[in-house]
């Protein structure tokens, strides 16, 4: 394994998209934006529904291993604008659908959306839920920091119709805490889950991280004998994606601090054992989930998708992302918003979209971006049919048989299926079929590595 983790340990595209970011064209114009959005509405309004994605950024400390967009402040002056821009910006999506739309899934992520009040996020979340077609209920999730999720929070949120509770808890072990500046106690997560199992919450998950730093064989193993204590219906085990070119509050510590290659893949293989062997099924990259759980479910009926909010039991054509810094996806194209809350702001404030850069996905990218999404969500992929075949996909097959030779991949002449030492390598296999990474390789750090 330690020779794999040497050859395979590469800078690797996570693939919550095709093509990744850095390599969309973002030629897409605001009439072009509009017309795959009305194109998608129409193709899937009535069968499938729409998701929404709301980032909400604003935290009052900043974690510093965190990768995602937030706005840090403790001036919560700030709540109310921002609600009512994304308001705005819904009924600009309004406008342009034309009649109502039926909303399948909702996902309030972040930043700290509960360092919105209980109060704004009700305003939030019915301004969205009263102009929706009703009849079947909203998949609604949200993501809660442990240290200031209060009752009024789960109370509020229920009310509306969330069902789905993800807790960012990353690590338990006080020193890890310390030195990623993100602190909560084992006693506010198991109130936290307690209170939201009584209150009826049918979906509980936990964000953890391995690869921190200062995290050893022993801290992680405590922290996930803690967390299989709580028994959360789904696990997100997450790499720790070191990238303070990108993050530059991940420069608080050095890679010093950091498990070695070998010993971060022994972390995750510890959490790996434990979490089978406390009766979790391994969904997908990164992610746990209980057999009562939608996420198990979806895996065995082999709809499991994957898009910018990570796997989901729910596939909808139209993802629309409100909010600062949050991607749109109708399946032909990507749209990003602005990601300071500034430009955004001001955008909407001008009565214009707030995109700022988007991809309109060729007929290589379409094929491509189903075969990698198969092999994320199913661990397989075929081209029997003419429709899946490009030569990016005969090329792969040159690359792929020496991931065959080293057991990570059984390939046949019109299929790729992903062995169980191959799922540790996933986005390599992917990497194979990444026409755009290909053509053009990176000249600076670009992506997180595979270890």
């Amino acid at each position: 394994m330690n020779s794999l983790i040497k050859k395979y340990n590469v800078q690797a595209p996570r693939y919550t998209s095709y093509p990744t970011v850095p390599y969309w064209d973002q030629t897409i114009d605001f009439s072009t934006f509009e017309s795959f959005i009305q194109k998608a509405f129409n193709e899937s309004n009535q069968t499938q529904g729409i998701s929404l994605y709301i980032h909400l950024p604003y935290c009052e400390s900043l974690c510093t291993y965190c990768g995602c967009n937030t706005k840090i402040t403790k001036n919560h002056a700030v709540e109310t604008p921002y609600i009512q821009a994304i308001l705005k910006e819904w009924h600009m999506y309004l406008r342009l659908f034309g009649t109502t739309p039926k909303i399948k899934e909702i996902h309030l992520g972040g930043g700290t959306p509960t360092f919105f009040s209980p109060v704004h996020l009700k305003q939030l979340l019915s301004g969205i839920l009263s102009t929706q077609h009703s009849t079947s209920p909203v998949d609604l999730g949200f993501e809660a920091h442990p240290a200031n999720t209060t009752q009024a929070h789960l109370e509020t949120l229920y009310q509306q119709g969330a069902r789905r509770l993800s807790l960012g808890i990353q690590d338990f072990d006080l020193r890890v805490q310390h030195i990623v500046n993100r602190h909560q106690s084992y006693e506010q997560v198991e109130q936290l889950t307690h209170a939201a199992r009584t209150l009826g919450y049918q979906s509980i998950n936990y964000d953890l991280i391995y690869g921190l730093p200062l995290q050893t064989q022993a801290s992680v193993t405590k922290t996930i004998e803690q967390v299989i204590s709580l028994k959360p219906d789904r696990i997100a085990f997450y790499s720790y994606a070191h990238v303070p070119w990108i993050k530059p509050g991940q420069r608080l510590f050095t890679e010093a601090d950091l498990p070695a290659d070998e010993e971060k893949l022994k972390l995750y293989e510890i959490g790996r054992t434990l979490f089978l062997q406390a009766g979790y099924h391994e969904i997908g990259m990164d992610h746990f989930a209980l057999e009562k759980d939608d996420l198990y479910q979806s895996h065995i009926k082999k709809t499991l998708h994957r898009n910018f909010m990570g796997y989901t039991p729910n596939y909808t054509q139209l993802m629309i992302g409100l909010g600062a810094s949050s991607i749109g996806d109708s399946w032909y194209t990507y749209a990003q918003n602005h990601k300071k809350v500034g430009d955004y702001l001001a955008a909407i404030e001008q009565n214009r979209w707030p995109i700022f850069r988007g991809h309109v996905l060729t007929t290589e990218d379409l094929i491509l971006r189903r075969h990698i999404l198969d092999l994320m969500c199913r661990m397989f992929t075929d081209w029997q049919d003419q429709k899946s075949q490009c030569d990016a996909v005969t090329d792969a097959l040159v690359q792929l048989k020496e991931l065959e030779q080293d057991g990570l991949v059984k390939l046949s002449k019109q299929s790729i299926s992903v062995t169980s030492l191959g799922k540790t390598f996933l986005r390599n296999i992917c990497m194979t079929l990444d026409a755009r990474l290909k053509r053009k390789l990176p000249n600076t750090q670009v992506f997180s590595r595979v270890a």
